[in-house]
């Protein structure tokens, strides 16, 4: 894949699937360089395969689609003309979308409820007087902050502390309804006058969209809501007890739907919020609760579970499981107790249920989960009664499912296709989609090849090898992935891709520190970073090269982003073979990313400690001045995880050094540039890399 192909890449959504299990649909999404932004749409496919995918809807970028209980409707997310998205809906049988909110700031994620009549939302609820909620008042313009807390900021969003997300719910509209058309001439005058009648003219929420109701409280971020299966409330997470800007613990809670209170945008703090009633709470044992999910028939009540120690903070390598309890309608109604709080199903110690594609779905027997396993990502489904049975494993991740009527289907990408729905029978994935054709069609697609090696102290190292066409010897990159609690997969990847494209062979590995190999592997780098992960990447290289007649040990390069610019900049201050190096979005000095980071408050004391001589030990800044491999720093201007400060300190202590390096700098972009950056600086990014390795590591020897 060349860097100007990026726009072949087709990714899916969460699927949803129609009550009968007959029809699947799905939001397929590309990054498009005509717009520079991404594009897609509803796709409907056919279960049984006798009708071919079609284009559902022709939105910009349509996405989150989710059909009814009754199967009548389909609502998902529509950007509208500022760029927010927001909430629509359209028959299942096709048909205009309806538009049916036009919140400020967007809706994030919503659900129906049993009778499909509703549908509760979560959107950002802005402070007023900021975000654009007073006309003429920009951002440079607003009034100053006044910073009490920990959390204040989150990459790719900037400041938090004065917009939270809330609850909403909202009657779905009638689709056989006449559209709403603005009124002209003197109907427009004689509605202006009458809205000048009122005692206050600027609450009057717009005819052209549904009215809505405020479910939860502003002051506390509500997430994940479900309605109960009578429908009369809501369940979401939150974290509204004492003390929660201080750990990373949420519980599980719940409100009356009848306690919704009519509002309009902009106006959501000033009225009296409905109350929140604390159902799972996780003071009763040290675990932070997320994403309720009741059960197909409504008797069991499903969450994700992390344990954070008694600190709350305790969250390296902690993995999240899964939970259930044993409800009735009465309970429901009136309240969870303590003697009904939720039993952890699966294996907290060896299988994490938790990452990007952390969610639960409703199966015939329990729930949905998707687990990480040694770079895989499986599905799983969870019982009370029967416990954890493996629903579908292999070579692929699968990122996301539904199920009706006893089908299954998923979304899943293996090292040949980015994104693809299919069909679950015995075990086996039966392809619905052929969303790859395009790129299959236009690149060669690197075959991903798996090695084992040893590492010094003899534990084993996982990993993948790719490789270019041809005898060689080839140059050889090792590319080192972020996290740490992160990990290399069975899913395609566009880096290695285009790094093979060029002429490279890519290794890379999950070293300890990585997830999907169990805790104790997770944690073996805490308060020790740069030593056994150290070991592992360069045993697991060497080995994986002399595996390989056509790669050239002598010709070879390091890389990587976040924990992977950490761990190449810490290589190559001790090791100096490498012809060059490209050290990308690092977290290289612990001691100001305390404080500047939006998760400096508690990841580096997770991961580097609190003593200072331990801090300095692990700290890449501190031995720059070691460094002699032609080094190339990348970052982004708005990258707030691991904040622009640590590029420019790294790399003006290289320049001083005299060291050959040069900083790439995006604007407007943050931490995640190399996944969701705009079309343009994501090519610009693989040409940038590819000149660098050009430069000090060509592909034709000289």
């Amino acid at each position: 894949m060349k860097p100007n192909q990026i726009d072949l890449i087709t990714t899916l959504s969460v699927p949803t699937l129609d009550p009968t299990g007959h029809v699947a649909v799905v939001a397929a999404s590309r990054a498009n360089f005509d717009t520079d932004s991404y594009t897609g749409q509803l796709w409907q496919i056919h279960v049984d395969g006798t009708h071919p995918p079609r284009r559902f809807t022709r939105g910009k970028n349509d996405s989150a689609p989710q059909f009814s209980p009754d199967g009548n409707t389909i609502a998902f997310l529509r950007l509208n003309e500022k760029g927010r998205p927001q909430l629509a809906v359209v028959d299942a049988r096709g048909g205009e979308p309806v538009m049916v909110t036009n919140r400020p700031l967007g809706v994030t994620s919503f659900a129906f409820s049993p009778d499909s009549a509703r549908i509760v939302f979560t959107s950002t609820v802005p402070e007023h007087g900021r975000y654009g909620t007073v006309e003429g008042v920009t951002p440079q313009a607003e009034d100053p902050r006044r910073i009490t807390t920990n959390k204040v900021r989150a990459n790719g969003a900037g400041w938090i502390l004065d917009r939270t997300t809330a609850l909403f719910v909202v009657e779905v509209p009638n689709l056989d309804a006449e559209p709403y058309f603005a009124p002209l001439g003197r109907a427009a005058a004689a509605e202006k006058s009458a809205v000048a009648d009122k005692a206050d003219p600027e609450v009057h929420p717009s005819k052209a969209f549904p009215t809505y109701s405020l479910l939860s409280d502003p002051r506390f971020n509500a997430v994940r809501p479900v309605f109960s299966p009578d429908g009369t409330r809501v369940y979401f997470a939150s974290a509204q007890h004492e003390g929660a800007d201080n750990d990373l613990r949420s519980s599980i809670y719940s409100v009356a739907l009848d306690q919704a209170v009519e509002t309009v945008d902009g106006k959501e703090r000033d009225v009296e919020a409905p109350s929140a009633r604390l159902e799972i709470d996780s003071a009763h044992e040290p675990v932070s609760f997320t994403f309720p999910q009741f059960s197909a028939n409504g008797s069991e009540l499903f969450v994700l579970g992390q344990e954070l120690g008694t600190t709350g903070v305790d969250f390296v390598a902690r993995h999240f499981g899964v939970y259930g309890v044993s409800v009735s309608a009465e309970l429901v109604a009136e309240g969870l107790n303590p003697s009904q709080q939720p039993t952890l199903l699966t294996n907290n110690t060896d299988v994490d249920y938790g990452d990007v594609h952390t969610a639960l779905v409703p199966s015939d027997s329990g729930v949905l989960a998707f687990a990480r396993v040694r770079g895989s990502g499986e599905l799983h489904n969870v019982s009370l009664t029967d416990g954890v049975q493996v629903v579908s494993s292999g070579p692929r991740v699968i990122t996301g499912a539904a199920h009706a009527a006893g089908k299954t289907v998923v979304v899943y990408s293996d090292p040949a296709t980015p994104g693809e729905l299919a069909v679950v029978a015995d075990g086996e994935l039966a392809p619905l989609t052929d969303f790859a054709q395009p790129l299959a069609n236009a690149t060669n697609i690197a075959a991903q090849r798996e090695f084992i090696a040893a590492a010094p102290d003899g534990y084993p190292v996982h990993g993948w090898m790719n490789t270019p066409q041809g005898e060689g010897p080839h140059p050889v990159l090792l590319n080192i992935h972020g996290g740490p609690f992160a990990d290399y997969h069975w899913a395609y990847f566009d880096e290695a891709q285009a790094y093979v494209e060029a002429g490279y062979a890519v290794v890379q590995c999950n070293p300890r520190g990585s997830a999907g190999y169990g805790r104790d592997h997770g944690t073996a780098i805490a308060h020790a970073m740069g030593t056994l992960d150290k070991d592992d990447v360069l045993a697991f290289f060497e080995q994986a090269v002399a595996s390989d007649s056509t790669l050239d040990s002598q010709r070879v390069g390091v890389l990587g982003g976040s924990y992977g610019g950490y761990l190449t900049a810490w290589i190559i201050a001790h090791d100096h073979r490498f012809k060059g190096a490209i050290v990308e979005r690092g977290f290289l000095e612990p001691f100001s990313f305390v404080g500047t980071s939006d998760i400096g408050w508690f990841f580096a004391d997770g991961y580097t400690g609190t003593d200072p001589e331990r801090i300095t030990a692990q700290s890449p800044m501190a031995v720059a001045s070691q460094v002699t491999t032609p080094t190339l720093v990348m970052h982004s201007e708005e990258d707030l995880r691991c904040p622009f400060e640590q590029a420019q300190r790294y790399y003006m202590t290289l320049k001083r050094a005299g060291v050959e390096t040069e900083m790439v700098v995006f604007p407007g972009e943050n931490h995640e540039l190399s996944r969701a950056g705009t079309p343009w600086h994501r090519a610009q990014r693989f040409e940038a890399i590819l000149e660098w390795w050009d430069r000090y590591l060509p592909v034709e020897s000289h």
